[in-house]
């Protein structure tokens, strides 16, 4: 991975406790995306329960972002593992984007490693949170 330093990121306290846990018990193809998670939630500042960041990516926003290599703006958003459906956009945290994204703010760039091992930077643009079900 690149020495750069990483941006600052934010997590709601029911985020940190819930990802800490799924980063723990996660096995087989996933466990160095799980690694990755782990690293991001040591870094992380966790918000006092009940108080959630603004503009700040956490579970079940939709985020837009823009992949600075090739300039392409998507719009996905972020879920648990047994959620995930790409052909819906939902992304599960389990994977190095959602890793990336976790707790990242609007504005901030990061750059993170793909499962094939290259690096990307991505920057994200807006953020949105989760539609009332």
């Amino acid at each position: 991975m690149t020495s750069e330093r990483k941006p600052r990121i934010v997590l709601t306290a029911q985020d940190h406790e819930r990802l800490s846990i799924l980063a723990r018990t996660a096995n087989g193809t996933v466990q160095d995306a799980a690694a990755v998670l782990t690293s991001e939630l040591d870094r992380a500042h966790v918000l006092a329960k009940g108080r959630h960041p603004e503009h700040t990516v956490f579970m079940g926003c939709e985020v837009e972002f823009r992949d600075d290599t090739t300039d392409k703006v998507q719009t996905v958003t972020l879920v648990y593992p047994g959620e995930a459906d790409i052909s819906q956009g939902k992304i599960s945290v389990l994977t190095p984007i959602g890793a990336a994204l976790i707790g990242m703010r609007a504005g901030h760039s990061i750059t993170w490693e793909t499962r094939a091992g290259d690096l990307k930077r991505l920057t994200v643009i807006d953020v949105r949170e989760p539609k009332p079900v």
